[in-house]
């Protein structure tokens, strides 16, 4: 049994075999010129975590902020090339991965896969690459942090139980390394999981948007649950609202 949280854009509590990860810690209201639209994340949520899995140093999906809220001990899971900045800001317990490398936690395996995304951080262009992970235990997810579409996801595909997959951005408009509904529906072509769950949406945006001209808010998961359906109909897409949870056996 997996337990699975959206709090919003792409951090998600995830609950399996006995531990407690989170993907991409935003936990507080503003980052820089994002506002969040959703409600508020219940501190409780983000007690007693066991591991982040860090995607890559975009200050939507790295907060240093937002990691100090996190009760230590707690290990983090960083692309390569970026372990230096999360020990110079007071998180030592810090494991680099690159694609394909895998790492035990206990039961579980915690493997870093390939993202078509940049990796740098800006203003002083910190570079590092960017990364998904695969969860391996009682059941395999992807958690794809922000990526395009790519050939190598009918390799991350084998056997893959649950799919985390960015659907959106933060804006009305996407640039580069990013999927939309419909290139979201398209990777699930590769990937073949039983469940797909779209995350990246509904939760940032920038100020002065209003809820009038917000319709990037609200619409990419009901397209990209219509495109799998065209595009894939074997794979159940489970939609759940920022704030919302879902227990899947």
């Amino acid at each position: 049994m997996v337990r699975i949280t959206y709090l919003g854009h792409a951090t998600l509590l995830i609950e399996m075999d006995g531990f407690r990860l989170l993907t991409d810690p935003i936990l507080r209201n503003r980052i820089l010129h994002l506002y969040r639209f959703s409600d508020r994340i219940d501190s409780a949520l983000y007690r007693d975590i066991d591991a982040v899995l860090v995607s890559h140093l975009h200050w939507d999906h790295l907060d240093v902020d937002s990691l100090r809220k996190l009760d230590p001990p707690f290990q983090v899971f960083v692309p390569r090339g970026s372990a230096g900045y999360f020990k110079i800001n007071g998180f030592p317990q810090v494991v680099e991965l690159t694609p394909r490398e895998e790492i035990s936690m206990g039961s579980l395996s915690i493997q870093g896969t390939p993202a078509d995304h940049s990796g740098s951080r800006p203003p002083f262009a910190l570079r590092s690459e960017s990364i998904g992970f695969v969860m391996r235990g009682s059941q395999r997810i992807y958690f794809a942090g922000d990526t395009d579409i790519f050939p190598e996801m009918s390799h991350i595909g084998e056997n893959l139980d649950i799919a985390l997959l960015p659907i959106w951005g933060w804006g009305p408009n996407l640039g580069p390394g990013h999927m939309d509904p419909y290139r979201a529906a398209q990777a699930l072509s590769l990937l073949k999981p039983k469940t797909a769950i779209p995350i990246h949406w509904g939760t940032l945006a920038p100020f002065g948007i209003s809820m009038a001209n917000s319709d990037f808010l609200s619409q990419p998961p009901t397209k990209f649950a219509q495109y799998a359906e065209q595009l894939t109909p074997q794979v159940q897409v489970k939609i759940v609202p920022p704030g919302s949870s879902i227990t899947l056996h």
